[in-house]
């Protein structure tokens, strides 16, 4: 069974950061269990968390006035969901649904926040590290967005 620095380390958001520091952050962190079809979060609830995955998928959802909920990205195991609670006003900017049993690592950004405050170069590097996540998930969104208007014309 592997510990939690390990699984850590093996995240890339998290990989290569020292022993101590994956053990400062391993210290916000707990189980989470959500049911397949669970509703995770609604976009514009508190950001007060992140998940990393680590059993079954999630969905990122973008709802779409008259349609409904619009996946933008799926995210499997091993895999962050969520940078939100990194950036004021800590609000989700999207919804995450379970699209199976998903069994996850769940990191409490105040706290973790409270502790970057007092490192200052761990804070700028998370920081960096989840700006690159952000980055990610925006070229995502604008590919998938590419995709659902490809047929649509002025």
């Amino acid at each position: 069974m592997q510990t939690l620095a390990e699984i850590l380390n093996e995240t890339p958001v998290f990989a290569g950061l020292p022993p101590e520091t994956i053990e400062l952050i391993a210290g916000c962190a707990r189980n989470a269990a959500f049911a397949e079809g669970a509703v995770i979060v609604e976009r514009g609830d508190p950001a007060d968390a992140f998940l990393l995955v680590r059993r079954g998928r999630v969905a990122l959802e973008l709802h779409a006035p008259g349609a409904g909920p619009l996946v933008i990205e799926t995210i499997d195991p091993g895999e962050v969901v969520g940078w939100s609670w990194l950036f004021p006003p800590y609000l989700w900017h999207l919804g995450v649904r379970a699209l199976e049993d998903v069994g996850a690592i769940s990191f409490d950004g105040a706290c973790l926040r409270g502790k970057l405050e007092h490192d200052p170069a761990l804070g700028f590097e998370l920081m960096r590290r989840f700006a690159r996540l952000v980055i990610d998930r925006l070229e995502h969104t604008e590919l998938r967005l590419l995709d659902v208007y490809a047929g649509v014309r002025d």
